[in-house]
């Protein structure tokens, strides 16, 4: 019988702020180890924590972007655990009455879109970190993380198998940036998953016992880890075997998993409400600020451009990857150099082909884009108008993000000008017809790949700057005389 994969994520962002959660400790990436630990961080005697109000707003934008309850009385909780890099023995989290409750992402399927429900999402403090590699049989400890804010987002178990499991990720991750309440970068670790794997018969309802992989900081390694620890558990059922609960982590060089430690219970973390902070309370006042403050949604941006300027899902899909990207593609197709109905896509295909693609060669992203939206619009309005090809807008693109500016002074000084002379152009496909008899033979006998190679070497003649439309015109005229 076939097996069916069950995912639910554990996805912990960490909060855009500029100080912890519970400190005024600076959260700046890269600082020396323990350059940024202060006496809250240490647990040293007497101190004590005091709620994050920038992180406590953060939660509730993420709250109303995802259409979730906001609980106006939440309570921080303490999480009792001992490790080396936790100063108190105790991590202040949310366990009973978290600030965000319910709520979903939607997620591209087969035939349209799967919503994926949430649990919930809780406010959190991180943990520090242990250092390995530079130590000779010890183990150092960065307590720079402690403390820091993390927003925990629980989904649902309703992702079936690990591509569902990256196009949530891809999603959450794509969202929190998009509302900028944080800035995604998993290398350092600001947007990190657990995935919680399990396995079942097709048509069972009961759900397999699961297991959890920590800390996967890649999409890639999300997939590989959710597809091998599938493999094991349905390898060890089908052998008679059972799954044991436990925590598992995933070894990237071998591309598997291996255990951590066995899968700690609720009670096990002995939760209790944390005498040293009054409940959180959030204010009508405050939730209604919060949401006008709210920037458009990727899901309504992306209505928005099918339904106004007329693009595919494709292409909407493409442009509200990010928000960057989707401001970039606006502001350019709104610059007023609108021609034709088909400006938006002509704008939409170099934004997603030569920008994205030369954003891609450089390791840059939308943000740092060198040529200003009415710019590319003014190059867009070029090939819109007759004024130079597709082909030739690429090299146009490669001068102005190197330092050239207008793209009318590129194509005068470059004379990039196309040809649309129809005397001219009959004169050189008369050339090329004359210089390819076999091609010109092949196409008569019905052989259409011919065609390609005669328009080929028409604009090879004119060095890209033939208006290939007219050449594919005046081309079939010849021949078929």
């Amino acid at each position: 019988m076939a097996w069916e994969i069950v995912v639910g994520l554990e996805t912990h962002a960490q909060l855009r702020t500029r100080s912890k959660m519970f400190s005024g400790a600076s959260t700046a990436f890269g600082a020396p180890p323990n350059a940024q630990a202060c006496a809250v961080d240490l647990a040293l005697p007497g101190v004590l924590p005091v709620a994050n109000a920038a992180a406590v707003e953060l939660a509730v934008r993420f709250g109303l972007a995802v259409g979730a309850t906001i609980q106006r009385r939440s309570v921080f909780a303490r999480k009792n655990y001992f490790y080396p890099d936790l100063p108190k023995g105790y991590q202040i989290s949310q366990y009973e009455i978290p600030i965000v409750q319910g709520g979903t992402v939607s997620i591209p399927a087969a035939g349209g879109e799967k919503s994926i429900r949430l649990t919930r999402a809780h406010l959190e403090e991180d943990a520090g970190k242990s250092l390995h590699e530079d130590f000779q049989g010890m183990t150092g400890i960065d307590l720079n993380r402690a403390g820091t804010p993390l927003l925990e987002i629980v989904s649902e178990p309703e992702l079936r198998g690990a591509k569902e499991a990256v196009a949530y990720a891809r999603a959450l991750h794509a969202l929190v940036r998009w509302i900028g309440i944080c800035d995604g970068n998993m290398q350092e670790g600001s947007f990190r998953c657990d995935a919680n794997v399990s396995v079942r018969r097709v048509g069972e309802a009961k759900l397999g016992t699961r297991c959890e992989i920590k800390n996967l900081n890649s999409f890639r390694f999300m997939e590989q880890a959710i597809e091998f620890e599938a493999r094991r558990q349905i390898a060890l059922l089908e052998d008679g075997g059972a799954v044991v609960q436990e925590t598992r982590l995933f070894d990237p060089d071998k591309g598997e998993t291996r255990p951590m430690r066995s899968k700690e219970e609720a009670h096990d973390y002995r939760y209790f409400p944390d005498p040293d902070l009054l409940p959180l309370v959030v204010t009508e006042e405050q939730i209604e600020r919060i949401r006008k403050e709210l920037p458009e949604l990727p899901n309504a941006r992306r209505e928005r451009f099918m339904t106004d300027l007329k693009l595919s899902a494709y292409d909407a899909d493409i442009l509200v990857e990010s928000r960057d990207k989707a401001d970039y593609f606006e502001q350019s197709a709104g610059a007023g150099f609108a021609i034709t109905e088909v400006f938006p896509k002509l704008v939409a295909n170099l934004v997603i082909g030569e920008v994205s693609a030369i954003l891609n060669s450089e390791n840059r992203d939308f943000s740092e884009v060198p040529v200003p939206p009415e710019m590319l619009a003014k190059l867009a309005s070029r090939v819109s108008d007759g004024t130079i090809s597709q082909k030739i807008a690429k090299e146009v693109l490669a001068e102005m993000w190197s330092g050239g500016s207008d793209p009318d002074e590129i194509i005068e000084k470059r004379s990039l000008r196309q040809i649309s002379d129809t005397g001219s152009l009959e004169k050189i496909v008369d050339e090329v017809l004359a210089k390819n008899a076999k091609q010109v033979a092949d196409y008569r006998a019905g052989k259409d790949k011919a065609f390609n190679s005669l328009v080929g070497q028409v604009m090879k003649a004119t060095q890209g700057k033939a208006n290939p439309a007219q050449v594919n015109q005046i081309l079939k005229q010849k021949l078929s005389g």
